[in-house]
């Protein structure tokens, strides 16, 4: 078996696919993309294609996985990272095909049934919380994620934190104490309003604070984490397990977030999150993000014990033309009951891409990050 052909396919709302063609014919799958890099993610798939995998045989992932990341001299990151994490999870796909199991039973088995999942609520800039958490909760959600704030000053006023308080507030009130409350500061927030907000949402019981500052300020993470009793939550920024090594060694985190189309793919994904068991800390994958992503996060949640909970991207705010379920010839694989999604059990990934569907989409996307700006005209964090 060789690889022998790749497509890449650029899809709404803002997703890249790969489709990895071997000389038996097998296809594996893969969804190696950065949100709103696509174009430039896609030149690096075609640049570790065409310069190394084509002609090769697809089994020897974790020698695959080397050579694109040692095999350049210049190394990690988002985009290098995240073009090798799309084209593992397909040899991934095309491993699991040829052995006729799923990815988890390659990596040693299942360590649990089903899988806990969280409902996002209130968009990019949180409103109607309340309202939105409880139709959530009705619909079998047993926990749920949204945004912090919008935009803040660097050191901003006390009506911007109780802002954030009273929208947590109505939150925990419409749905109780029985579900759990995701909290992202999605790194808009800066040090000392970090510590803030942190103090002023501790009586509503967040499950985490997710991404409490900016990854570049990862050193700020352990003086947080010993100001607050929320668990906190990193990692969708960060690229491989030599980025988390030093948040572990510095018992900076509670939840680790990597994404399986950022970091490396399931092969790294599998050694960040047995790095993290060693350290009690759990893993909470980070996929905002297609089909694909979301099956191969599932694997990995598979035979992870300290997998907590699984981000999914069902009717989250950015899915306005077309959502995770839209590219599945069977949508019922990804089928929520009582918060939770049962385990697939279809070779490799488990999912079966509506091929015909993705080429009906193809073209004509470019969704970029929005460019806010405080109202001094300065450009603030998204």
């Amino acid at each position: 078996m060789r690889i022998t052909d790749y497509e890449l396919f650029e899809v709404p709302p803002r997703w890249l696919f790969l489709k990895l063609t071997t000389s038996d014919g097998t296809v594996g799958w893969g969804e190696p993309v950065v949100e709103g890099r696509a174009k430039t993610v896609r030149t690096a798939v075609e640049e570790l294609l065409e310069n190394y995998l084509l002609g090769e045989d697809p089994s020897a992932i974790e020698d695959h996985w080397q050579a694109m990341y040692r095999g350049g001299f210049y190394r990690g990151g988002p985009v290098l990272m995240s073009a090798i994490a799309g084209v593992d999870q397909a040899l991934w796909d095309i491993k699991g095909k040829r052995f006729d199991a799923p990815v988890y039973e390659l990596l040693g088995g299942k360590a649990r049934n089903r899988i806990r999942v969280y409902q996002w609520i209130g968009g990019d800039r949180p409103r109607d919380v309340g309202d939105a958490a409880r139709e959530k909760v009705e619909a079998g959600f047993s926990a749920l994620k949204m945004n912090a704030t919008s935009e803040l000053r660097p050191v901003d006023n006390p009506r911007a934190v109780e802002e954030a308080v009273d929208r947590i507030a109505a939150v925990r009130e419409a749905v109780g104490s029985e579900v759990d409350i995701g909290v992202d500061f999605h790194g808009r927030v800066s040090k000392p309003m970090a510590r803030r907000l942190a103090k002023a949402l501790e009586p509503y019981d967040p499950m985490f604070i997710e991404e409490p500052v900016l990854p570049e300020h990862n050193d700020a993470l352990p003086d947080i984490r010993a100001a607050t009793t929320i668990p906190i939550a990193t990692g969708e920024r960060m690229y491989s397990r030599w980025d988390f090594k030093e948040i572990f060694e510095s018992n900076a985190v509670d939840v680790i977030q990597p994404d399986l189309s950022h970091a490396g793919g399931i092969t790294e994904v599998k050694k960040i999150a047995a790095m993290a068991e060693a350290y009690d800390v759990s893993v909470a994958p980070h996929c905002p993000l297609g089909p694909i992503a979301l099956a191969s996060c599932i694997q990995v949640d598979a035979c992870s014990p300290n997998t907590l909970i699984q981000e999914q991207s069902l009717d989250i705010h950015y899915n306005e033309t077309s959502d995770v379920l839209d590219y599945l010839a069977d949508p019922s694989v990804f089928e929520y009951r009582d918060g939770y999604v049962d385990l697939p059990e279809g070779p490799g990934l488990g999912i079966e891409i509506d091929e015909n569907y993705v080429r009906d989409q193809t073209g004509g996307v470019d969704w970029h990050n929005p460019i806010w700006r405080h109202d001094d005209g300065s450009v603030a964090e998204w």
